[in-house]
Formats: C-alpha cells, sequence, structure tokens
C-alpha cells in the first residue's frame, strides 16, 4: 500500500483505471434478456419466466420483454408459462457476455397445459387433473360480444344454456342435472363464482347468482369444472363450478379501454365502455382497476330503456417473502330486465301468431309510474312505487381479503373471506297471455263483485276511449259486443301481474385451507362458512294491457246506465292491488362445511385424487300468513273504486321454519399420464343438494311449515382422455349422471277466487348418460378448427306432476305419472364449429351453433325444434396499441326456440300441456320464447 501511495498521481489514475478494465470483469455478473411473443409475432405481456436452480421467478412487460440480471455463470434452465401456450423450456449457458433471446411460443388449443387453481389449493396442470375442466383466457372471453354470463357459458361442452331472457333470469344444467333448475331459478346446482368463492350463497325465486354477475375486462380468466370435484370443493352446488378469476400480478403499468357500439333487433342501440388498468405500486404493491358502463335498448322492442348500469371492481396486492396478501371489491348498481315470451301457433312447427314475431316482440308493460299500496303496512298508508321501465335493479357491494402465505416445512395456509351486501328489485311484469273479452276473468279479476254490463278502455296516455263493450252475456256463454267503432286488438286484453319484489341479503362467505406436501401427497384442510342474513317481500298486481306487440296501458271502467261510474283499475291500468301474490318473509341461513382432500402421486405417470366433504346447512326463519283487507269501500273507502278491494295484508301470525341439512360427499378421480401428450382420466363423485330458500317461501300458503326439505342425491361417474399434440388437442369424456328426490312444484290460477297458488311438491328421478368432446386442430400457424359438443340421452326414472285442475280445491286434483319420459330443455346433440383464421395484423372467426331438438315439458308433449346460430368476427389491429373488431352474433337471425311456458292462458304451466290435449287442440296457441336476435358488435380497443 506504501508503494501506492507513493505513485505519482497520474500513474496511480492508470493504475486504478487498469484495475476496472481487467480485474474487475473477472467477478462481474451477466445478464440474461429476451423478448415472448406468440406465433403471430404479438407479444406474450405477463408471461411467468422461471430460472432454474436460482428458481428467480419475474414476469413480462407490455412489449413482451424480460431480464435477469447479476447472474452468475453456469448452466440454467428457463421455463416459461403463459395461459394459452403451451410451457416452454430451455437450457441455457451463461458465460462471459450477456445473453439475449427471442422466444416464440406455441398455442395451446384447448389450454390442456393451462395452471388451474379451482377446486384446490396446489396449482395443477389441466392435463395431470383426473376431472374435466375446461378454460378460457380473457382474450377468447372478449371474442364475441356476449349476452350476459349464461350466454357465454353455451360454449363449454355438457353445459346446456338458455340465456333466451337476456342477462337474468337465465338457466344452466351440467350432464342432465337440471331438473330443480326452473326460469326463475336457473342455477340451482352449479356454484357461480369470482376469486374462488361463491357470487351469492342463497337462492329463491327471481333471486340468482346471475343477477349478481358481469364479466369485463377485469376478469382475466374463467375456470370451469364439470361435475365430479364441484361436490366436495363446492358449498351445496355439486354441479359444476364457474369460477372467473380476476387480473392479479402484473410487473408493468397495463391497460385496456374498449368501446363497443351496438346494433340489434329492430336496429335498437346499445353502447358499452369497458376498461382496466393495473401495475406495480412499489415495494411490491400492485393493483388492479377496472369495471364497465353500458345503456341497453334491448335486443327486442319497448318503449324503455331496458338495461343500464355497471359495476367498477378493484384489488390491491401486496408480494411478501411467502406469499401474497390481496384485498379485493366490487360495486355493482345496474337496471336490467327480462323477456317473457312470444305466442305461438303450430305444435309441430311453431310461428309466431297474434302479429308477434320472433325477433323483435317483448310483450312487456310499457313504463309508466304507478303507486301501489303496502300490504305489510296499510295502518300507516304506505305505498310501493312501480314502474316496469326499472325491471331489476340490482346492486352489490363487496369488500374482500385473500391471504395466500408458504409457510416452512411446505405447508400452505390461505384465507379468502368476503363480506357483501346485496339488492334485488323486481318491478316488472309476469306473464304475457291472451285473456278474451268474452272470458269473464277480464273483468272479474279486477276484484269487483259483479263487473257486468257497459265495460269502457282508454288509452291511459292520451285518456282517449279505444273501446266499449257490453259483456252482459258472457256468463250466459254469449259472446261480448261492441257498442261503438273503436275495438281492441284481438279482442283482448293481456293477462299480466305488476310484479313487484324486494329481496336483500347481507353475507359473510370464507373460506380457510391448510396445504401439506408430504412425500407423494399434496392434502388439503379446509373450513368453508357462509351466513346470510335476508329478507324478501313479493306483492302481485292485476294490469289491465291491449294484448299487441307494442302493449298499452289501458285504465277500465264500469259505465252503466243511470249508475255509478266504477273504476276497475286506476288511472295506471293498475288493478287489484297486490291481490295476486303475497309473500313476506325473512331467512338466516348459515352453511358450513368441512372437507379433505388429498393428491396422491402413485407414481410418476399415475395420480389419485380423493375427497370428503361434510356439510351442515341450517335454514332458520319465518313467513308471514296473509288475509285480503276488508272493507265495503276497499282501502280508500270508496264504492266506487275496486281496483283496491282485495288488497293481501299481514296478519298477526307468522309461520316459522327452523331446520338442520347435513350430508357427506364424496369424490375420487384417477388421471394415468400414457406419454407426455396423452392421459387416460375417470373419476366417481356422491353429491347432495339441499333445499333452497324457494321451498319455503313458495310452499305452505297460509299453513305451518311443518317440516323440511328434502336433500337430493347426485352421483356421478366419468370416464375420458387427454390429448395434446403438436396440431391436435381434445378431451372426450363419457359420463352417467344420476339425481334423485327431485322436488317438483308449479304455479296455478285459481278461477273460483282469482289468486295464484303453488301446487304440492312432487319428488322425483332422473338419470342422464353421454358423450362429451372439446378438441382443436391447428393444420397451419394461421389455421385454427374448433369442434365441441354434448351427445346425451336424459330421461326421468319416476316423474309425477300434481294436477289442480285450475283450482285450489283438493278434490278434482290428481298426480299424472310421467316417468320414463325424456328429460325437458335437454337436447340429444348440441354442438359448437369455429374456424378461426390469424396473419399479420388480421384474425377472424367464423362460428356454428347447432342445438337440437328438445322437449318442452315432461310430459313430451310438444317438443322444441332444432336450431343452428352463426356468429363471425373480424379484428384488424390498427397499430400495436390500437384494435377494431366487428362481431355479429345470430348472423342469420335465426328464430330458434328455448323455452316454453305453458298454453296462451293466464296462470298456465308448461306441464299443463299433454299428448292429448295437444291432439285435442291442433289450433291452440302457446307461449314461447325465443333466441336473441341478430346483433351486431363494433369494438374499439387501445392497449397500453
Amino acid at each position: 500500500m506504501n508503494h501506492i501511495e507513493n505513485l505519482d498521481p497520474k500513474k496511480a489514475f492508470l493504475f486504478y483505471v487498469l484495475f476496472i478494465i481487467f480485474y474487475i470483469p473477472c467477478f462481474a455478473q451477466n445478464s440474461l434478456s429476451g423478448k415472448v411473443t406468440d406465433a403471430h409475432n404479438a407479444p406474450l405481456i405477463n408471461a411467468h419466466i422461471t430460472l432454474i436452480p436460482s428458481n428467480t421467478l419475474i414476469s413480462t412487460d407490455a412489449k413482451g420483454s424480460f431480464e435477469f440480471i447479476d447472474i452468475d455463470k453456469g448452466s440454467y434452465e428457463i421455463i416459461i408459462t403463459h395461459f394459452g401456450s403451451k410451457t416452454y423450456h430451455k437450457v441455457v449457458e451463461i458465460g462471459d457476455s450477456n445473453l439475449s433471446l427471442s422466444i416464440i411460443m406455441k398455442e395451446d388449443l384447448i389450454n390442456l397445459e393451462n395452471v388451474i387453481i379451482t377446486g384446490s389449493n396446489y396449482s395443477r396442470k389441466q392435463m395431470e387433473s383426473g376431472i374435466s375442466i375446461t378454460t378460457f383466457s380473457s382474450n377468447k372471453l372478449q371474442q364475441q360480444f356476449y349476452n350476459g354470463t349464461a350466454d357465454l357459458l353455451q360454449s363449454i361442452p355438457g353445459i346446456i344454456a338458455d340465456p333466451s331472457a337476456g342477462e337474468v333470469f337465465t338457466k344452466i344444467s351440467s350432464r342432465g342435472i337440471s331438473a330443480s333448475a326452473q326460469d326463475d331459478l336457473g342455477w340451482y346446482y352449479v356454484s357461480l363464482q369470482e376469486d374462488g368463492l361463491p357470487v351469492s350463497l342463497i337462492q329463491h325465486s327471481y333471486y340468482a347468482p346471475d343477477i349478481f354477475h358481469r364479466y369485463d375486462l377485469m376478469t382475466e380468466k374463467l375456470e370451469a369444472l364439470h361435475g365430479g370435484i364441484a361436490s366436495i370443493s363446492a358449498t351445496n352446488a355439486p354441479g359444476g363450478i364457474f369460477n372467473f378469476i380476476s387480473r392479479g400480478v402484473s410487473n408493468s403499468f397495463r391497460g385496456e379501454f374498449q368501446l363497443n357500439g351496438v346494433l340489434q333487433g329492430d336496429n335498437n342501440e346499445l353502447f358499452k365502455l369497458d376498461g382496466v388498468i393495473g401495475g406495480p405500486l412499489g415495494n411490491n404493491w400492485f393493483f388492479n382497476f377496472g369495471g364497465h358502463y353500458r345503456k341497453d335498448e334491448g335486443a327486442r322492442n319497448t318503449n324503455f330503456t331496458f338495461s343500464k348500469g355497471g359495476q367498477v371492481k378493484f384489488n390491491v396486492i401486496k408480494e411478501t417473502k411467502n406469499g401474497t396478501i390481496k384485498l379485493y371489491g366490487k360495486i355493482l348498481d345496474d337496471y336490467t330486465n327480462r323477456y317473457t315470451g312470444v305466442t305461438a301457433i303450430n305444435w309441430n312447427n311453431p310461428q309466431a301468431a297474434f302479429e308477434q314475431d320472433f325477433n323483435t316482440t317483448a310483450l312487456l308493460m310499457p313504463s309508466f309510474q304507478g303507486e301501489i299500496p303496502d300490504g305489510r303496512s296499510l295502518d300507516k298508508e304506505k305505498t310501493n312505487n312501480f314502474n316496469p321501465s326499472k325491471g331489476l335493479h340490482a346492486q352489490d357491494f363487496a369488500l374482500g381479503v385473500d391471504f395466500n402465505q408458504n409457510l416452512k416445512n411446505d405447508w400452505i395456509f390461505r384465507y379468502n373471506g368476503k363480506f357483501s351486501r346485496k339488492t334485488a328489485d323486481w318491478q316488472t311484469s309476469i306473464s304475457n297471455a291472451l285473456v278474451s273479452l268474452n272470458d269473464p276473468l277480464a273483468y272479474f279479476i279486477s276484484g269487483a263483485d259483479f263487473p257486468i254490463g257497459q265495460i269502457v278502455f282508454r288509452d291511459t296516455k292520451s285518456d282517449s276511449e279505444l273501446a266499449r263493450i257490453n259483456n252482459s252475456g258472457i256468463l250466459a256463454g254469449e259472446s261480448f259486443e261492441y257498442l261503438h267503432e273503436g275495438r281492441l286488438p284481438n279482442d283482448a286484453i293481456m293477462g299480466t301481474s305488476a310484479w313487484f319484489k324486494k329481496n336483500i341479503a347481507i353475507e359473510w362467505i370464507d373460506e380457510l385451507w391448510i396445504s401439506k406436501k408430504w412425500k407423494n401427497h399434496d392434502f388439503n384442510f379446509v373450513s368453508a362458512l357462509g351466513i346470510s342474513n335476508s329478507s324478501l317481500f313479493t306483492q302481485g298486481s292485476f294490469a289491465y294491457v291491449t294484448y299487441e306487440p307494442n302493449p298499452r296501458m289501458l285504465s277500465v271502467t264500469l259505465e252503466n246506465p243511470n249508475e255509478n261510474i266504477i273504476a276497475l283499475s286506476d288511472s295506471n291500468g293498475l288493478s287489484n292491488y297486490g291481490g295476486l301474490f303475497f309473500i313476506n318473509g325473512e331467512a338466516n341461513v348459515r352453511q358450513h362445511a368441512i372437507f379433505f382432500n388429498d393428491r396422491y402421486k402413485i407414481k410418476e405417470n399415475l395420480t389419485l385424487d380423493f375427497g370428503l366433504r361434510y356439510e351442515n346447512i341450517k335454514h332458520k326463519g319465518s313467513k308471514d300468513r296473509f288475509e285480503p283487507f276488508k272493507s265495503d269501500g276497499g282501502l280508500d273507502n270508496d264504492t266506487n273504486t275496486v281496483y283496491d278491494n282485495g288488497i293481501l295484508m299481514s296478519t298477526e301470525i307468522k309461520d316459522n321454519f327452523n331446520y338442520n341439512y347435513e350430508y357427506l360427499s364424496y369424490s375420487f378421480g384417477l388421471n394415468y399420464l400414457l406419454f407426455n401428450d396423452f392421459a387416460i382420466f375417470t373419476s366417481y363423485s356422491l353429491g347432495n343438494k339441499a333445499p333452497e330458500l324457494d321451498y319455503y317461501f313458495n310452499n305452505f300458503s297460509n299453513v305451518s311449515i311443518n317440516k323440511k326439505g328434502v336433500i337430493q342425491r347426485i352421483t356421478q361417474f366419468e370416464l375420458g382422455i387427454k390429448w395434446n399434440s403438436k396440431y391436435f388437442s381434445s378431451t372426450i369424456t363419457s359420463f352417467i349422471s344420476k339425481l334423485s328426490k327431485i322436488g317438483v312444484i308449479n304455479f296455478e290460477f285459481d278461477t273460483d277466487d282469482s289468486s295464484l297458488f303453488y301446487t304440492p311438491v312432487q319428488f322425483n328421478s332422473s338419470r342422464s348418460i353421454g358423450l362429451e368432446w372439446e378438441s382443436a386442430y391447428n393444420p397451419i400457424s394461421n389455421l385454427t378448427f374448433r369442434f365441441n359438443g354434448t351427445i346425451q340421452n336424459a330421461k326421468s326414472l319416476k316423474w309425477t306432476v300434481y294436477n289442480a285442475s285450475g283450482t285450489v280445491d283438493t278434490s278434482d286434483d290428481e298426480i299424472v305419472d310421467f316417468s320414463n319420459n325424456k328429460i325437458p330443455f335437454t337436447p340429444k346433440l348440441a354442438t359448437n364449429l369455429s374456424v378461426e383464421y390469424k396473419k399479420d395484423r388480421i384474425s377472424s372467426f367464423v362460428k356454428w351453433q347447432s342445438i337440437g331438438e328438445r322437449e318442452a315439458n315432461i310430459s313430451n308433449a310438444f317438443q322444441l325444434p332444432n336450431y343452428s346460430l352463426f356468429h363471425l368476427g373480424l379484428k384488424y389491429n390498427i397499430s400495436q396499441h390500437l384494435s377494431a373488431d366487428l362481431v355479429v352474433s345470430n348472423l342469420f337471425n335465426s328464430a330458434g326456440l328455448n323455452n316454453f311456458f305453458g298454453t296462451n292462458t293466464f296462470g298456465a304451466n308448461a306441464d299443463d300441456v299433454t299428448p292429448d290435449f295437444v291432439k285435442s287442440n291442433p289450433d291452440a296457441s302457446f307461449i314461447v320464447v325465443p333466441v336473441l336476435p341478430r346483433r351486431t358488435v363494433l369494438k374499439l380497443k387501445y392497449k397500453f
């Protein structure tokens, strides 16, 4: 050192420069960088890159680039994973210079190499799982413009979806497990989830999870589990799980904004703005924020905005040394509605009737502002606003935390809990059947004692007289007669109810996972808890409406000469205030489950999945008894107004229920990997389905709730293969599903006292045998063919229906046996075939969707014909950041039919129609629900 210190300053400086140049590089470390793209040279954002043996994990940025710095010399393996791409492996040598790679990822055609997380605390590849799973990426979810969640799920094999009513009031069934999935309870057997927890804990009439779910650009991925493991990993939902997973950690700031302009039906407009941003916040904090807003005139013609509103969602994620902590939330505030049905004739080849149209007719009441007395608080003169243009007002405020930590000795701890407050307010119409002016119901349903004589119908908007009739002869079987030139369309009114329903639910849902890796086992121990405090109030009133494609409200009076004018309706056309339905109840639901799952790797290529679940569900609540308001002049003490004479009101009596349901479910599956790209799997499960709250609220009308519901049992078996070769990928699964102890009820109209009632429950069983497949063929890099579908034979093993013969009087009732008939709404064949082409800046697709003939009811009296839908899309990448899409759904405006509501009479249901009825009434009209009409969408998307 003394020699160095004594050096001349110029020589010392030269010494240090030479030291830096020649000596320090001997210890320098190098970098490894690169860019990851797909086969079409598009950058893959947020691809996960692991460097082994250092086990360093980083992600690509918005340009698909990555860089490891300060790497020691040596041999390393790079593993790159990205959803929708096959896993990339490469061994590299790090020497004395920096290394840069250009990596092209091959497409994973049906995501068999995708890592799934639903149903387990350990991530696992689809290829190595002993269950049937379908996954969609964000790009796939956004490829078309789907009209809600059920519309999207139609593309999943084994799933039969009915989105014909719109975004809500939809139906989903999996592998023939459908019996209790009715129109107003269409998600009965399946679990709709967001980020691993159910959207809603409870279901009952007009209250299902699709009410509170909207997917948008905030959704990164969908994982759909068909049956099997759902029996042990989902709360009271043995039919399947649909888990929509939000965007996660991104190491670079990124975002997407999409503007959608839509023309649908009779050139009705829809506008939707969708967006998401996310990225790092510093110090291992990350965030995502997104949502959408839309305004929709509706696919069919109404005089009001059909849907408007939207949601915002967010998450904030902290990466710790051993895991993550995530805070997430959602605010949904949305108005929408649902379509009821269209009238048809010709049982063999249904055609729209009464000047209606399968593509444009809605038959919903027009917008107006009414007031209906609240049957819970008549003494306080409380009223409820009623405007059918509001439809369903759905609100959901949710806030949750997800804590995931890797502990010592291969222990993993995860807690996911969510609080939510939900409201679902319905102001809409149910039923839209023809009521002839020759039918006494048209007048007596008003609540009047003897509305016979001169009846006057006026347009509520203009107050002009539309028709004046004399109905004096109708009680003797004679026809009414018009007294002036005015006429009502089709000589009828529409039998419809002003449906007011208010639901509130405050919920807490959580799951606690403790997992342990031990030798060849992955153990999961889980405790799941759900608590819901809910209330509901339902009130039904009659409404006078014209029976025509664009209905008008009618104010109706009885104007007999030399007598006082009697108002059968109010000035808005509302009548029989609150006299058709009255349900006022509350319930506390507690669901607690403990389940155990073991993924045992018996051999390197053989894996056993086994699980056991114990579930305990408690329903505690009450339901008000009711009676008609008693007063000679009705609520307003005016004998000249009869529309308020029959209000149903609460009594002092409450019928309580307090029942416990407990059951044990299990599932096991084997997966045998013959080769790296070919596997055989099989699974068997026994699941259970406890009753939902509709069991109490829709039964036991003004009687004690003296018995609990019956737990349905579901057994499922599947055997399949998974094949993932260079150009072709496929899963093919055969299955058997058996459902027993099915409770079936209907609601009917009592012609004696003009009330609606539910029939006694019948317990039945069904079985479905079928084959489902999902496949993709990529002969050249630019062209991909996709084909999936389901073949199944679903039949009833035992099936009876209670026939009340149109009255609440039980003396003329009968039980009709339909055992061994085909299960309704379940086609033997349902397929999706698409062709996708992508080259340079252009990508496109053509999709053909085919639904086979289905039985329209359990008596197999009427078949809904097979139909096909064609969809196409064209996308052009204007620049690296900007793209434009043109998507057309139902290109040829198919009038396929998805649902059947029975004959064209007020209060009818599908099961009233028997083969003898069809034979005896070949010219009868009936109610069907067609698929939604053509929709043309222009999308502009900006990404950064």
